[in-house]
């Protein structure tokens, strides 16, 4: 639902965004396009009203390699590229969301997103330890794989109690810096409604930390076992006060953290369902309708405040059903456009006028050059404890634990997990990773000694079908004639021999901006 203003704003503009706003460039642009939904009739109508044209819809050979990065993750493999660019039904898209949002790399990789977001380590400053690591990983994970409700994800989480090893959702109390109440409210707020409540006035705050002064941690005879409980013998510091000025109630002997999850998960609360829209959106695109995602504030407005409403009213309807808003994204045009403005003088960046183009993240980069090269990564933690082997098989986007690590996903700018802010995962591009790609023994012994150019080159396929393969294996489309032609004027020069024409092609690849980039 939008204003009627807005609405007529957009059904305007809404026939002429099908057609292509300029010649579309071959192969990222297509002249197709997917039907109008709300969301497009909200931001088309905005960045009409603001004289911006948007972008063409991007092809095939982009969407399939953007949905499977944004969605899972993980690189699409040769076979499911040909197979998507051969199939000729209009629902193609679709279904391939359908497809990936039921894959378990989804699993696997929005876990990580929410691990990050929830501080999910086991060595200093969280302390949370292994054992609750792995047990608190699974339980987040089994709740994304089986779509659990937001609202009731968050609620075991507020109003936990019990064993650290055991009862999981109690490990969002202790994956903390501290447990102080102004602490635990603090990190609630960032977490579930995306404020910084440490700018808050210290009245306010105090308010907010009320509710959790009558928690108490016991520790127990088992190594690194933490009971985390409702004590009502605790008596209440301060009076509990809701975010928005008003004074809860709390009955006696009755846990205060559930009077206050009970005023979060209110629909028509005015944050609980913004952030997690906004939060989502910017997962998906870079930057938040709201942006920072995690600094929802009066002074901060949304970029386009009736698409805020429209995700928040569609999530509320939907009963918190996030794999829903997933959908309506992923299937609206403007998710589908172009990352190549239309006009760059008037590029939209703010109303989502193009897709954004931003580098791959640290975990599914290294685990795309694993796929690509068909080689293993080596993870370790500074800080051994028990718990804490890694096989060599293991994808960099399962990993539960933000202590186990290596120095990629270092240099790649991996969160520490140290204070669930966004701003913690560093995705610019800098010198030392260009070198790192350029000239690394690590990324050289990748291509030279993984399995996949020596499968490939024993395939019995001519030059042209071993180049093909490699830019479907690293850039998820075919090579195009110009492309071809150059790595055949490649083959024929003297340093040229099979196998260094497939290892110099997929060094040059692999360091190029469209393998590094999202676009």
């Amino acid at each position: 639902m939008v204003q009627k203003h807005a609405v007529r704003k957009a059904s305007a503009t809404a026939a002429v965004v099908p057609a292509l706003s300029k010649k579309a460039v071959a192969p990222y642009e297509s002249a197709s396009a997917t039907p109008m939904s709300k969301i497009d009739e909200i931001v088309f109508g905005r960045l009409h009203a603001a004289g911006i044209t948007p972008a063409n819809p991007c092809s095939d050979e982009v969407f399939v390699r953007r949905a499977y990065l944004d969605v899972i993750g993980t690189l699409p493999t040769p076979a499911e590229v040909r197979t998507f660019l051969q199939n000729s039904k209009p629902t193609r898209r679709h279904d391939l969301i359908e497809t990936l949002l039921d894959r378990d790399e989804y699993a696997d990789y929005w876990s990580m997103k929410w691990c990050d977001l929830l501080r999910v380590k086991a060595e200093f400053p969280i302390n949370l330890w292994p054992n609750a690591v792995q047990t608190y990983h699974r339980w987040i994970r089994d709740s994304i794989r089986d779509n659990k409700p937001y609202d009731r994800f968050v609620r075991e989480m507020l109003v936990s109690s019990g064993s650290n090893f055991k009862d999981s959702p109690v490990n969002f109390y202790r994956a903390m810096q501290a447990k102080q109440p102004e602490v635990v409210a603090r990190m609630a707020a960032l977490t579930f409604m995306g404020t910084r409540a440490e700018k808050w006035p210290k009245a306010r705050l105090a308010g907010l930390a009320a509710f959790f002064t009558q928690m108490d941690y016991k520790h127990t005879l088992e190594w690194k076992e933490e009971i985390v409980i409702f004590n009502p013998d605790h008596a209440m510091v301060g009076k509990p006060v809701f975010p928005d000025g008003k004074p809860a109630h709390i009955a006696p002997g009755q846990d205060p953290r559930v009077v206050f999850t009970n005023w979060l998960l209110t629909p028509g609360n005015p944050w609980f369902a913004r952030n997690i829209a906004n939060r989502v959106w910017c997962w998906l695109f870079g930057t938040g309708i709201i942006n920072e995602p995690d600094d929802i504030r009066p002074d901060n407005p949304p970029s386009i405040p009736d698409l805020l409403v429209n995700l928040e009213r569609e999530l509320i309807v939907s009963k918190y059903d996030l794999k829903h808003l997933y959908r309506l994204i992923l299937n609206s045009r403007t998710y589908q456009l172009s990352s190549i403005p239309a006009d760059p003088k008037k590029p939209g960046d703010k109303l989502f006028a193009h897709y954004p183009i931003r580098r791959v993240e640290a975990e599914p980069l290294i685990d795309a050059l694993n796929q690509i090269t068909g080689t293993t990564e080596s993870y370790s933690s500074a800080a051994p404890e028990p718990f804490t082997f890694i096989p060599e098989d293991q994808r960099s986007i399962a990993l539960a634990d933000g202590s186990i690590s290596s120095s990629f996903l270092e240099l790649f700018g991996r969160p520490a997990r140290d204070t669930g802010l966004e701003s913690e995962r560093n995705n610019r591009t800098t010198t030392e990773q260009r070198m790192h790609m350029l000239n690394s023994s690590h990324i050289q012994r990748k291509i030279e000694r993984g399995s996949v150019l020596a499968v490939l080159l024993n395939s019995g396929k001519t030059k042209p079908q071993m180049v093909e393969e490699l830019y479907l294996l690293i850039l998820s489309r075919f090579p195009t004639d110009d492309e071809q032609k150059t790595a055949e004027a490649y083959s024929r020069t003297s340093a040229s021999t099979p196998r260094n024409l497939l290892s110099d092609l997929a060094w040059a690849l692999i360091n190029s901006a469209e393998f590094l980039y999202r676009h």
